[in-house]
């Protein structure tokens, strides 16, 4: 307990799945957190459980100047930003003979653009004290073909490459930028996340779970479902001082998923949501 004690962290899509996990384990860890989210209704009441100790913000990081005014709030709230977890994302259609501009906007905007802009924001503050750390969200699917739909694959590859990149850049302002690269992980994303038909919106849903983590485990060489505390705590560990060595780097947590047979996970979402 405690290792991010006196650390201020921005999390995005903080109100279910992996963001609320890392929320809750970063303030466990003694970290003030303000986290942001569309969803209004669950955020209001995370915020009223975790305390004085937690900021809800409404925000859709598809508009650069939600992004700037998460960033304005954190500081304005608690005076600093130590961490900035872009964790906001979901599953985005497109396909190669099908792709529409609206399709790829979309894409680019949520998964890549809201990386981008909010290490835009983050950088500035994060040089004036003299470090921080910032994380994003990838996926296997940049690592590896079949783990992912088209547009969704690139622009987590793009988000991994751009990653490393400002590592490099800002690596003289002890500012570290890494990615977390998920995967076999249990989470609505398989059900479509904010893209999910009305027949599969509810992403509380215990049965639905049950069955994804059980045929996730029947899969994977670790023999079990990840979990989004898996990736909580390799958020952690980069958000934290024990990873201050660590920059452009690309954490795999995937219970082995990427090792093995690639067409694991088309062939699980075949047999459930199929």
């Amino acid at each position: 307990m405690g290792r991010l004690k006196g650390k201020v962290a921005l999390i995005t899509g903080g109100t279910s799945g992996i963001g609320e996990a890392t929320v809750r384990l970063f303030v466990d860890e003694g970290a003030k957190v303000v986290f942001t989210g569309r969803a209004e209704e669950k955020g209001m009441s995370l915020d009223a459980e975790l305390g004085s100790n937690a900021a809800f913000v409404r925000a859709d990081v598809m508009h650069e100047a939600e992004i700037k005014a998460s960033v304005d709030y954190t500081m304005a709230t608690y005076g600093r930003l130590d961490c900035l977890f872009n964790n906001a994302g979901a599953t985005t259609p497109g396909e190669i003979e099908t792709l529409t501009q609206d399709e790829f906007d979309t894409a680019m905007r949520l998964l890549v653009g809201s990386v981008l802009f909010g290490m835009k924001y983050a950088v500035p503050v994060m040089k004036k004290q003299g470090g921080g750390s910032i994380i994003s969200n990838s996926s296997v699917a940049a690592l590896h073909g079949g783990m992912g739909p088209l547009l969704y694959s690139a622009a987590k590859a793009a988000v991994t490459q751009a990653s490393k990149v400002a590592g490099m850049e800002l690596g003289k302002y002890k500012i570290r930028v890494n990615t977390i690269s998920p995967g076999g992980i249990a989470t609505p994303i398989f059900y479509g996340g904010s893209t999910a038909s009305a027949a599969m919106s509810d992403v509380d849903d215990a049965s639905m779970m049950g069955k994804l983590q059980g045929g996730l485990a029947a899969k994977l060489p670790i023999g079990r479902s990840g979990v989004p505390d898996d990736i909580a705590y390799c958020a952690l560990y980069l958000a934290s001082d024990d990873s201050s060595f660590v920059t452009t780097q690309d954490l795999v947590i995937d219970g082995g998923l990427i090792s093995g047979d690639p067409q694991v996970i088309p062939e699980l979402i075949g047999e459930m949501f199929g």
